[in-house]
């Protein structure tokens, strides 16, 4: 493993399995991210992603895998009664010491939506907003950038017309690293490159063409370079993984050279993570394209 791969991936997927296409029953996804954190890759695993309505559920099936050792790390999506929902999560925070609830994902229309809810979220959780990938994305990043909160996109779906153009994502990325806001993307991220796939695990399942989690994120780092380098269209739709060198002290693609500094600022204050619903398969994807 190289110091620009390990960079790279750190914490990097956080566990989406109650969503779909996998959506798995609680008792599952509990069970599934108590053993990843005992996979031989569990530095690349971020945190357990659940709804805030089945956060009972969740302590029920998850208590007999928790441990003052190795405590759990929460992103809770609330969707309604803010206030409501930092009530209870103060409760169930102030109540665990074996998880702890320390990111929100918030989806929201409307760009006053992100000022209100930032005014009364504590600065001890992380707040993300999903906002709606239009013309008037610049009033949402702006409110993000002023209220210091970060951002959400949404890559993909279980149909073909839920994955946006890449352009879109470009533009996205584009406008959160120059207001210095930073985001984690979400959905449609289960391989590391640029492919055509089934959308889901059924077996008549649509085919379309996914976002790979690499391009995005390495996208992100060349954006953070230059945000005018016309170039990362070419990175968003790359599919080769021959194209790349992963060394020691940068990544190589095209002509293009990411040094190990600006991967590691792009991860800390750029590109955070990224909502899988499996673990494993984009582990199994990159080993198959020799980076393990």
């Amino acid at each position: 493993m190289t110091n620009s791969l390990k960079i790279l991936l750190s914490e990097i997927i956080d566990y989406a399995g109650l969503f779909p296409p996998s959506q798995v029953p609680m008792s599952v996804a509990v069970k599934n991210f108590s053993d990843y954190q005992k996979n031989e890759n569990s530095w690349m695993l971020g945190r357990f992603i659940v709804p805030f309505n089945r956060l009972d559920e969740f302590s029920v099936e998850a208590e007999k895998y928790l441990t003052k050792k190795n405590p759990w790390r929460l992103s809770v999506l609330v969707n309604d009664n803010l206030p409501v929902a930092l009530q209870t999560i103060a409760e169930f925070n102030d109540v665990n010491d074996k998880v702890k609830i320390d990111t929100l994902e918030i989806k929201v229309d409307e760009a006053n939506e992100i000022t209100n809810a930032a005014k009364i979220i504590p600065r001890e959780l992380t707040a993300y907003f999903e906002i709606p990938a239009n013309d008037i994305l610049t009033s949402f990043v702006t409110a993000l950038a002023l209220t210091r909160q970060r951002a959400k996109i949404r890559t993909g779906g279980t149909t073909a017309d839920a994955f946006p153009p890449t352009d879109a994502i470009i533009k996205f990325m584009r406008i959160c690293v120059a207001a210095n806001v930073p985001f984690k993307a979400t959905a449609g991220l289960h391989h590391p490159l640029r492919c055509v796939k089934p959308l889901t695990y059924e077996q008549d399942a649509p085919i379309g063409a996914m976002n790979g989690f690499l391009n995005l994120f390495l996208s992100a780092s060349l954006l953070r370079q230059n945000l005018n380098n016309p170039i990362v269209h070419r990175l968003m739709n790359e599919s080769e993984g021959s194209n790349f060198e992963f060394g020691e002290d940068e990544i190589c693609w095209s002509n293009q050279t990411i040094s190990l500094q600006n991967l590691t600022l792009t991860r800390e204050k750029n590109a955070i993570s990224f909502g899988s619903c499996s673990f494993l398969e984009p582990i199994e994807d990159l080993q198959k394209l020799n980076l393990f």
